[in-house]
């Protein structure tokens, strides 16, 4: 059972370390299976997938991950995904595997959301590297970026508290039983409060990027969890 102190005043955290932690999940599944080092070239260099992934150098260049393990992820996505590509529908089953006692479909749209940066309705081998290479290897400022990108679900600049409810309550919902004490029915809603309470600095009833990115990097529990999952591959 997974314990998690819902109840602290870190509570951001909360959502900070399950985007990563989901993430993982990906890793995981399209990560962790043996490779041969040529013939994992070969195909990045010759794919005859649907959609054809760039090529190794300039995926290296562009991201924070070396050759060999972005020959590994390769190998392991392109097993999972012969198309080349990740459909919303892949990407709630992934994560109904990670979060069985719980329901992870409205959370892993959203997330799916977040990797799918030119909305094309498909998450591409490159948009796994890119958003997984924040994640993992990326600056705090990076990661924060990502991380207000995910909650602010119409991108239009500002985290509503609808929004952060949205958020909030996916999580919750994903989590399922999987919490201790168990959840109350109004604990979104009370941890949005505590998160505008603490973020909204100027009380307009938003949340800029400036002010989540101030009030993450003066939050210890949230840094801590930035510095967590870094080089795990």
């Amino acid at each position: 059972m997974l314990t998690l102190e819902w109840e602290s005043e870190g509570l951001q955290t909360v959502g900070i370390v399950v985007i990563i932690c989901a993430s993982l999940k990906l890793l995981h599944l399209l990560g962790l299976i043996d490779f041969s080092e040529d013939s994992v070239e070969d195909e990045l260099e010759m794919a005859t997938v649907r959609h054809r992934p760039e090529a190794l150098e300039l995926l290296e260049a562009q991201s924070k991950f070396t050759k060999k393990e972005l020959q590994i992820l390769y190998r392991g996505f392109k097993n999972e995904c012969p198309s080349g590509v990740v459909n919303e529908d892949t990407f709630k089953e992934i994560y109904s595997q990670f979060f069985p006692q719980g329901d992870s479909t409205t959370y892993a749209h959203f997330l799916f959301n977040a990797f799918d940066t030119d909305h094309n309705g498909a998450v591409s081998f490159e948009d796994f590297i890119n958003g997984l290479s924040i994640l993992l290897r990326g600056t705090v400022q990076e990661k924060l970026n990502w991380a207000f990108n995910l909650y602010d679900i119409n991108k239009d600049g500002y985290i509503t508290k609808e929004e952060m409810l949205d958020i909030m309550k996916a999580i919750y919902d994903m989590m399922g039983k999987c919490t201790y004490p168990v959840l109350k029915e109004d604990a979104p809603r009370q941890h949005v409060e505590t998160f505008f309470q603490k973020m909204d600095k100027n009380k307009d009833g938003v949340v800029t990027i400036d002010e989540f990115i101030e009030s993450c990097q003066k939050d210890e529990n949230i840094m801590r969890s930035m510095q967590l999952f870094e080089n795990v591959i």
